[in-house]
């Protein structure tokens, strides 16, 4: 039964039985708990077999085009019985249409893409049952286009089940019966995606794509289609300003990591690559070759691939202009300079509370209430989040961090689709506040922290600021009767708590309240240093919004000095 299979396999991939990377893992995690929970009003999709084993049944009319398996008959790989199970197997349990209208899987090359995709396309086109499917092979370029396109084309041509089912002219594919149609399409055809109405969109090797052009044509035309299907296959790159780098890898690996709070449930994902470390410097030796089948887990379960995988590495040890070549389509590995992520997530999720109401029943947590707070802002000078941070010191030696951010409510639904993060949820949670208009009314935020003072029955020590967009707010809160401080925003100030507070997460000296907003901010952060290694955030290279954890870390800079109102209580030492 492929339900047990699926997560049978899951189970052997998170145990380690089978040889994979960690965003492999968390993918396998990410559809047990699916599994857990599915049929449930917070996760109203169910697990279809018979769904699922319909496109196999389908996959295996086919045959191998290349290779030592030509003219055998499909049998599908374990990745794909797992990459497609979920992609066709999950279903609303009240329509019926499908869960997953956009997939992602990123593999080496000689990993089945082709024929992966082909598969897709063909099945889109007809057995899918959509009437007048258009599905579209897209790519830069008219050549790289049609790679998907022949790749179809020879494997229908090849099926005797299929004989007179399609007719092929003038560069396109016709499945006579439903009238749909298989057709490539690239950026040299100059289209703008006016009369098209896709039902599937194949994006191939996304990496080599400058912009989202092709990606946008595709999708903008699929809005009158129920359960449409973009499907996004590719192997990593040396562009990481690129969309691919840029947009999808950067959202999948937040996507799937399970310490992170971002989820759509619509969007399924798969990355094989070799393994990096939290500052993004890779950890597998690509001389080990029992690593390699992280990137390559078709190419590398069968001897002839092995042996293929040496006579490339020994041309790229060789001639070092291949390895860049080398390191990209056969490890998977994007190549440039790595952006060094500021925080250990696995550490942070450690510090929450929940968390340590599972690793230690009988610590007591502490009450906060009647304790000096410093309070940290970071705003925006119009339309993007503006946040305030609160540090408050403990007597046992940790600090206690919130966060509450503000969003416009004009900007709301902008936001929505260009960060694709469940701003809904946080609203409904409470850890966001839309504010009604355009651009963001800072009174809101002063009433808020008076209101939150006397919530909290807290001693608002000092409200330390970024001086940008943020003179007014300064002034108000100061005339209000509030100990104004400037944070100033360069290394001689910022460096050092930037470290400090990174160092205390690590000692599990910081405690939080599992704050969706905070976790998905320090998730973003990433830091550049200078050769003196004092560190800053980085806003410009940050992936998405940092401005909740720079509002703590501007609480955070004036707590970590300022004395004990006690005078007999030590707050922290490093």
């Amino acid at each position: 039964m492929l339900r047990q299979y699926l997560i049978d396999y899951s189970l052997d991939v998170i145990d380690g039985e089978v040889v994979s990377c960690k965003k492999h893992k968390w993918a396998c995690m990410r559809f047990l708990r699916d599994i857990e929970r599915e049929g449930t009003e917070e996760f109203p999709y169910i697990f279809d077999e018979d769904r699922a084993m319909r496109f196999f049944r389908w996959m295996n009319l086919f045959r191998h085009s290349k290779g030592v398996l030509r003219g055998q008959r499909i049998e599908p790989h374990e990745i794909q019985y797992f990459v497609f199970g979920n992609i066709y197997g999950w279903i609303h349990m009240e329509t019926e249409y499908r869960r997953f209208n956009k997939g992602y899987w990123q593999v080496a090359r000689k990993n089945a893409k082709s024929q992966s995709n082909a598969c897709v396309a063909t099945y889109e086109a007809s057995a899918f049952g959509e009437a007048m499917s258009e599905v579209y092979c897209a790519a830069t370029k008219r050549d790289q286009a049609k790679i998907v396109w022949n790749e179809a084309d020879y494997m229908i041509q090849k099926c005797p089940e299929l004989k007179g089912k399609f007719k092929t002219a003038y560069g396109i594919i016709k499945h006579l019966k439903s009238n749909s149609i298989i057709k490539p399409l690239s950026q040299e055809d100059k289209k703008k995606g006016d009369g098209l109405n896709p039902q599937c969109g194949i994006i191939d090797e996304y990496h080599a794509h400058e912009t989202d052009e092709m990606y946008n044509v595709i999708d903008s035309g699929m809005i009158a289609r129920e359960q449409p299907l973009i499907f996004i296959i590719t192997t990593a790159g040396p562009n990481l300003n690129g969309p691919c780098y840029r947009t999808e890898y950067e959202f999948v690996s937040r996507l799937l990591d399970p310490n992170n709070p971002t989820e759509v449930d619509s969007y399924f994902a798969m990355v094989n690559e070799l393994d990096k470390d939290d500052d993004g410097n890779l950890i597998d030796d690509i001389k080990d070759e029992k690593v390699w089948i992280k990137a390559n887990p078709i190419a590398c379960s069968y001897p002839v691939g092995i042996k293929n995988m040496r006579t490339l590495l020994k041309e790229a040890l060789e001639k070092p202009e291949k390895m860049v070549d080398f390191m990209t389509k056969n490890m998977n590995v994007w190549m440039s300079h790595p952006k060094k992520k500021y925080m250990n997530m696995e550490k942070w999720a450690a510090c929450g509370i929940s968390k340590r109401r599972v690793l230690s029943p009988d610590e007591t947590l502490p009450d906060v209430t009647g304790l000096t707070c410093f309070a940290g802002v970071d705003l925006s000078m119009k339309i993007d989040l503006s946040s305030v941070g609160f540090v408050v010191p403990l007597p046992s030696g940790s600090v206690y961090v919130a966060q509450h951010s503000f969003i416009p409510e004009e900007t709301l639904e902008q936001k929505k689709r260009t960060d694709r993060v469940p701003y809904d949820l946080w609203i409904k949670q409470g850890w966001l506040t839309v504010i009604p208009g355009a651009v963001v009314d800072q009174s809101v935020i002063e009433k808020y922290l008076v209101e939150e003072e006397e919530r909290r029955g807290w001693m608002m020590r000092e409200i330390c600021y970024d001086r940008y967009a943020a003179t007014q707010f300064a002034q108000n809160m100061a005339a209000r009767g509030y100990e104004i401080v400037e944070i100033r925003q360069g290394v001689q100030t910022l460096s050092e708590p930037i470290k400090d507070f990174r160092e205390l997460v690590l000692q599990k000296r910081i405690l939080h309240d599992d704050d969706p907003v905070l976790t998905w901010a320090l998730g973003n952060a990433v830091t550049k240093s200078d050769d003196k290694e004092n560190l800053l955030l980085d806003k410009a290279k940050s992936t998405n919004r940092i401005d909740p954890i720079a509002a703590v870390i501007n609480g955070f800079v004036r707590a970590r000095v300022a004395p004990s109102d006690s005078g007999d209580v030590e707050v922290w030492t490093f």
